[in-house]
């Protein structure tokens, strides 16, 4: 056992002279002290220099600026803004939607009858329709819908402002819209400064390119109707002549009196009224 560990050292010191003996022929313990002498010592930080209180003077400007009052940056309440009416001062009132006025079915078509018979006497130079008006139209929504066709054909393919002008002259603008094919805005107002009611019609003329003559044909100004269906009466009568004629007018004679109030309701324009 002495033997063998005689020999381990032996063999491990032989080993450390032999490492000692390359490293000096390598030179590595010279390399390492020059790397350690060469290496570069950091600079030390620099001094901040104390910056120099500002000096706090007047603004140079000019004498004009100068002689101005300063501006006050205070809050100031907005005051609430009035909402502006046309220039023709009408104020649109809210309408009683409890109380619609409904027209008939023979009022209705009456009305839409005279429109379509003024529209022929306007001639073919500008395009036109006639438009019977509904509870929408001119109550609660106020939306006009215009004809689908009439619109694709002579109306811009956007958005625009549209001018309607009565029968007086006076103009009123509407925006019509040309994906919906109507007027929304502003046709409130034409609605309500016209009084227009249910089953009244209207006849659209485009006399240029953003402007419609409006003529409004009303569904109770009745009096001609009646006044005309007593003259054809009347007509028929004297054209029947002779005895059957004679006797037909002794016939209405003696019925006079029990139609006389019949016929003072019906001269009355029919009426429906919306119950709460």
């Amino acid at each position: 056992m002495a033997e063998a560990e005689l020999s381990y050292e032996e063999m491990r010191r032989k080993r450390l002279e032999e490492n000692k003996k390359r490293m000096e022929e390598l030179n590595l313990k010279n390399l390492s002290q020059a790397l350690k002498s060469n290496t570069p010592k950091s600079s030390p930080g620099k001094p901040r220099t104390p910056r120099k209180p500002v000096e706090l003077s007047a603004v140079r400007r000019s004498s004009r600026v100068a002689d101005m009052p300063k501006p006050n940056y205070k809050d100031v309440p907005i005051e609430p803004l009035e909402r502006l009416g046309r220039s023709h001062n009408r104020g649109h009132s809210r309408r009683d939607l409890f109380n619609r006025v409904y027209a008939s079915d023979e009022e209705r078509a009456y009305a839409t009858e005279r429109a379509e018979h003024l529209e022929s006497t306007l001639g073919s130079e500008y395009p036109s329709f006639v438009k019977p008006m509904l509870q929408s139209h001119v109550t609660g929504g106020f939306w006009l819908g215009l004809p689908n066709q009439f619109c694709k054909k002579n109306l811009p393919h956007r958005d625009t402002m549209m001018t309607l002008v009565d029968e007086e002259g006076e103009e009123f603008a509407a925006k019509y819209l040309a994906e919906k094919t109507g007027l929304s805005g502003g046709w409130r107002g034409f609605s309500i400064d016209h009084n227009l009611v249910d089953g009244d019609a209207l006849v659209f003329q485009l006399v240029a390119p953003t402007e419609f003559k409006v003529y409004i044909i009303r569904v109770y100004d009745s009096e001609d109707r009646e006044g005309g269906g007593e003259d054809e009466e009347e007509q028929k009568d004297t054209e029947g002549g002779g005895e059957d004629g004679e006797e037909k007018e002794d016939k209405e004679g003696e019925g006079e009196d029990d139609k006389e109030e019949p016929d003072v309701q019906n001269r009355r324009s029919k009426r429906i009224r919306a119950r709460k």
